[in-house]
């Protein structure tokens, strides 16, 4: 089973609204909303264009392709059998069901509701198998970057994010082809004045494409419940606080006054500054440690503890919470990363909730991050909530170094209120069992870093060679140095251009990367094919690599099509199609390189676990100086150091054909 779709279309960030770094007014809509929209924040949802059902027969020829490079041509005609009886059998059946279902529910898309039920149902704990992090660049003032100021500001801006989302004043999502021609005035003042229905058409004309966002709604107040056999979300609209955790202590502290203003920066300034000097000792028993859980035993913990006490009342202020803040005592190292990222990723569980809907995490030298629950929505709300609070905190903030923190309301305690639990030995028992469990799995997490500045944004650009098809040349390349063959890649792509669109997957190993990678490989001799023959390998490759990405995004993918397909005889109890049972399909399936990328001026570091024992979990970004990888493990399965090595020698070699002098792609 697939299990996380990254990100990997991101779109790009709005146009900066602030407007200076000095004092700015805490009063009135200035200071409650970050937005305030010319275009309304929904106005392109009612004509965005739905999820198409792919043509049977393009998703069955998409499947093979993906199939060829991976499968010996015996195993190769053994699935295009499989493939041919589908096409002629249960498929077209499957197909007419499929498409039945669909027009009876033009307000979302075929693959939504399934892939819903996907999430909710895996029993896997989510820290590695789903939650994702993002971690922010510092900000450049180092005066700003006290973990109490801009754990202040980046409460002030995420609340403005907040009420400007609910209040629908937030600028729509657009991907803008030409920015420079599109993110202007003249749009918002044009497609403003479009009636809603036909106001994504008019965007299209300026080569500007509405995201869906509809997933927004899951960004506040939201948490993962678990529940035996299948998990259920729970969302507040009421709540005024945030839940905060602080050496495994949790708190729900008051961050909106009862009219549902934003309190004021020194007051909230003085609630944290509160929390950090609370005298109380690192929690004995950590309950976060529970949602590190397998599901169904968080499950059965959690049924249990609400039944004991007053724990049912203590459990709401954690679900209700707008969001999680977590005050971590960590650092990071410029020169080595990644204890701070498996920290934010992972760490040992004590000072996280993971079932909320995102934990903002800030370490004692003020580095943050974002943790982000993964079943309701794919990340793109995430990525955009992640780049305005950015943007806000580094260049406007409300906070400044020498503010004092002063809170009138506190004198009574209300304000900041420490969540208490009712434990018996069961619930211990239950914390030190998944203490171990979740100790057990991070152990075996290798993690390792790599940062190569012979290629960069402004190389490929000169060469005129897609950098995304570059980066995944690199991981095939690797993984064909390490191991001598090729496996099942997974790229998620975005389909949020669509109502309702979710990910596809984009299939990165094809026949013009596996006879790159081998012929570069090649041991010298009359069969060796020169540098200018290996960049025209390289340009076939970019040009695949483009259009499958193409297709992705605009729906036509073959793996949420035969998984909607696959759902369909499932919940009709209709046979599973031999195509599903041939070991060709359980093996694409089992993506032994799991690849996410997003590039952003926010992002430090972006990270996830292995979707698979034997996999890698590959995070990766090209900036404007280097590109660089995250790579993540488990021992003994695979050597992460060791690919890393590799994959630095695959872009070594990709540097000498790229900057050789040799024909750069047309069009590129």
């Amino acid at each position: 089973m697939l299990r996380v779709p990254k990100i990997r279309w991101a779109p790009l960030a709005n146009a900066a609204r602030a407007k200076s770094t000095t004092a700015r007014a805490t009063t009135g809509d200035e200071y409650q909303y970050l937005q305030r929209s010319k275009i309304p924040m929904l106005h392109f949802q009612p004509s965005l264009p739905r999820l198409p059902i792919p043509e049977l027969e393009k998703t069955c020829s998409r499947y093979l392709a993906a199939q060829q490079p991976l499968l010996t041509p015996e195993a190769f005609d053994r699935t295009k059998a499989a493939v041919k009886q589908f096409s002629e059998g249960d498929g077209p059946k499957l197909q007419a069901l499929l498409k039945e279902f669909d027009a009876k529910n033009k307000h979302t898309s075929y693959i939504s509701e399934p892939w819903f039920d996907m999430y909710l149902r895996d029993r896997a704990p989510l820290p590695l198998n789903y939650n994702p992090l993002l971690m922010m660049n510092p900000d450049p003032r180092p005066e700003y970057n006290n973990q109490l100021l801009r754990t202040t500001n980046l409460i002030i801006s995420s609340l403005r994010f907040m009420k400007s989302l609910r209040a629908r004043c937030l600028e729509p999502e657009v991907f803008h082809m030409n920015p420079a021609k599109s993110d202007t005035s003249t749009f918002r003042t044009v497609t403003s004045l479009m009636p809603s229905i036909i106001s994504t058409y008019v965007a299209y004309t300026f080569k500007a494409f509405p995201l869906d966002m509809s997933q927004y709604q899951g960004l506040f107040g939201g948490t993962r419940i678990p529940e035996l056999g299948k998990d259920r979300i729970y969302r507040s609209d009421s709540s005024r606080h945030v839940l905060v955790l602080n050496k495994g202590n949790m708190y729900a502290v008051d961050v909106m006054d009862e009219a549902g203003n934003i309190e004021q920066p020194a007051t909230l300034m003085a609630r944290i500054d509160r929390i950090l000097n609370d005298n109380r000792p690192p929690a004995a028993e950590p309950l976060g440690l529970l949602t590190t859980e397998n599901r169904d035993r968080w499950a059965t913990a959690r049924s249990h503890l609400t039944q004991i006490g007053s724990n049912a009342k203590s459990l709401e202020l954690v679900d209700s919470a707008l969001f999680c803040l977590c005050l971590d005592d960590s650092t990071i190292s410029p020169d080595n990363p990644i204890p701070a990222i498996r920290n934010f990723l992972f760490g040992d569980g004590t000072n996280r909730w993971f079932d909320k809907s995102f934990s903002l995490i800030v370490a004692k030298d003020g580095t943050a991050g974002i943790n982000f629950e993964h079943s309701w929505g794919d990340g793109v709300a995430v990525l955009r909530y992640f780049q305005e609070i950015f943007k806000e905190t580094t260049t406007a903030p409300f906070a400044h170094p020498g503010l004092k923190g002063n809170d009138p309301a506190g004198a009574g305690g209300s304000p900041v209120v420490p969540i208490e639990f009712t434990l018996d030995e069961q619930v211990r028992g239950a914390v030190r069992a998944a203490e171990n469990h979740h100790n057990a799995i991070i152990d075996s997490l290798d993690m390792n870093y790599m940062k190569f500045e012979g290629i960069n944004k402004g190389v490929c650009k000169q060469q005129r060679i897609s950098p995304d098809s570059v980066m995944q040349l690199g991981f095939q390349l690797a993984f064909y140095k390490q191991h001598g063959r090729f496996v099942a890649t997974y790229e998620s792509c975005s389909t949020a251009a669509f109502r309702h669109g979710r990910t596809e997957t984009m299939r990165p190993c094809t026949l013009a990367t596996k006879e790159f990678c081998k012929e570069i490989e090649r041991a010298e001799g009359p069969k060796k094919k020169s540098v200018a023959e290996l960049r025209e390998l390289m340009n076939k490759c970019s040009t695949v690599h483009g259009q499958l990405t193409k297709e992705a995004a605009m729906g036509q993918g073959f793996d949420r099509h035969l998984f909607g397909l696959r759902h369909t005889a499932q919940k009709n109890g209709l046979p599973l199609p031999a195509l599903y049972e041939d070991p060709a399909y359980g093996a694409i399936n089992h993506n032994i390189l799991s690849t996410s990328t997003l590039s952003s001026p926010a992002l430090l570091a972006g990270g996830f676990g292995p979707v698979v024992q034997d996999g890698y979990g590959i995070g990766y970004n090209i900036q404007d100086a280097y590109l660089g990888s995250v790579v993540t493990s488990y021992k003994p399965h695979r050597n992460g150091r060791e690919f890393v090595e590799c994959l630095r020698e695959a872009y070594e070699d990709i540097t000498k054909v790229l900057t050789s002098g040799g024909t750069p792609s047309k069009g590129k």
